[in-house]
């Protein structure tokens, strides 16, 4: 089930909501400028079939917001400790605080991941689930966690080959707020 938290980005112990009323999370993140969509969950989605599986829904996001390039991602956990380095690695990575010069649009087709977007002075984390289309506009200071051992099939959006591209702020402000596995194991 999707969850937004949102705190103030000087108190990760002080939860100004919580909710994970589908209704409620996208009239919170549409006064951001963020897009919130569930869509239909479609069993047995992996990165070869997710394009396919989407096509619909695929095509009109792509035509109403300009996209020219679409492509699905997959992660699975393995013990295998080359792909457990890599995924660290990755992690490590999207975990520091960063903006993109382009929207950020992805579709969890599988699995999940939080997105921690730091606007106003307030930190929102979003909670994706199988099912969720988030948009995070261009500029938008942000971070992701796909947890320690990340799970998931997305569908990514971009307007340019440069555009997944990190601007990272140097922030340490990550370090400060729950992680997803400690998200996910409150809940």
């Amino acid at each position: 089930m999707t969850l937004l938290t949102v705190w103030p980005d000087t108190d990760p112990g002080t939860v100004l909501v919580r909710t994970s009323d589908p209704v409620e999370i996208a009239d919170e993140l549409k006064q951001l400028g963020v897009r919130y969509e569930q869509w239909p969950v479609i069993p047995g989605v992996t990165k070869e079939n997710a394009l396919e599986a989407y096509r619909d829904r695929v095509a009109r996001v792509t035509e109403s917001e300009g996209y020219i390039l679409v492509d699905a991602m997959e992660m699975t956990p393995s013990d295998d400790p080359e792909w457990l380095a890599s995924a660290a690695q990755a992690r490590q990575k999207f975990l520091a605080e960063h903006t993109h010069d382009d929207d950020e649009d992805r579709f969890f087709a599988r699995g999940s991941g939080i997105f921690y977007l730091h606007v106003k002075e307030r930190v929102y984390a979003i909670l994706c689930e199988a099912g969720d289309l988030l948009s995070v506009p261009k500029n938008t200071t942000h971070w992701f966690d796909m947890g320690t051992r990340p799970d998931y099939v997305s569908i990514r959006f971009f307007h340019d080959d440069d555009g997944w591209v990190g601007n990272f702020t140097g922030s340490e402000i990550a370090k400060s707020f729950p992680t997803f596995d400690e998200i996910t194991a409150a809940r």
